[in-house]
């Protein structure tokens, strides 16, 4: 089930898409401000973004831009602002969907399916992903470093592959914990620990001298910048 997070600051607005959107079939969660908004996005995975742009504390163009530093989701704009240089400007920003407010809850819910679908297709032909000397194949779910097939758990081989999804996030331990174990996080993260260190012991085995994930201290775990 899909997640979408809806930044928007009005009640009545946001009530009324979280009704639409759990009506459609997924899962959505509010955010009332920019800035709890973005502090969701980078601890939470989510599919889609529903982002008002006149936002207390961090406008919706600033959100959009801190999101594209760390995630390409899909983001759909929905504004008062009906003006064509502000979509212009937007879709340059990174905005991938704008709907003008007063809006229909039938093009809303069509747009964000489009989108979705749009973003699936596109991850269903990035069957391979590269970072380093790793190459990880998700059709076979291997992974290879260098010429060296490596040999991986499940949960292991998830958190990776997460990670070379978006090598640009930092993923708290409740993250890829609820993500890879598709569980609330409870806050007991030895699982979490365990499988991170096992993981990190069989990519410095195959090569000592390689750095692949890092941690970000008080946050969580990336990849090593390039």
């Amino acid at each position: 089930m899909e997640t979408i997070l809806i930044i928007e600051d009005h009640k009545d607005v946001s009530a009324m898409l979280l009704e639409c959107l759990v009506e459609a079939g997924y899962r959505a969660e509010i955010s009332a401000t920019g800035t709890d908004g973005i502090k969701k996005l980078r601890e939470h995975s989510f599919d889609l973004v529903l982002l008002d742009l006149m936002l207390p504390y961090k406008s919706g163009d600033q959100v959009l831009r801190e999101l594209r530093t760390f995630s390409d989701i899909p983001v759909i704009v929905i504004s008062a602002k009906d003006m064509v240089g502000t979509k212009i400007d937007l879709l340059k920003l990174g905005a991938d969907d704008y709907i003008t407010k007063p809006f229909d809850l039938g093009e809303v819910e069509a747009r964000v399916l489009s989108n979705l679908r749009r973003r699936s297709s596109l991850r269903k032909k990035e069957q391979t992903l590269r970072y380093k000397d790793l190459m990880l194949s998700k059709d076979a779910k291997s992974v290879f470093l260098g010429e060296r097939d490596l040999e991986f758990t499940a949960k292991e081989y998830a958190i990776l592959e997460l990670l070379m999804e978006h090598p640009n996030k930092v993923y708290t331990k409740a993250n890829l914990y609820e993500t890879v174990w598709e569980d609330d996080y409870l806050g007991d993260d030895n699982a979490v620990k365990t499988h991170m260190s096992n993981l990190r012991s069989k990519l410095k085995r195959a090569n000592p001298e390689g750095q692949y994930i890092e941690t970000v201290w008080g946050i969580g775990y990336r990849l090593f910048k390039v």
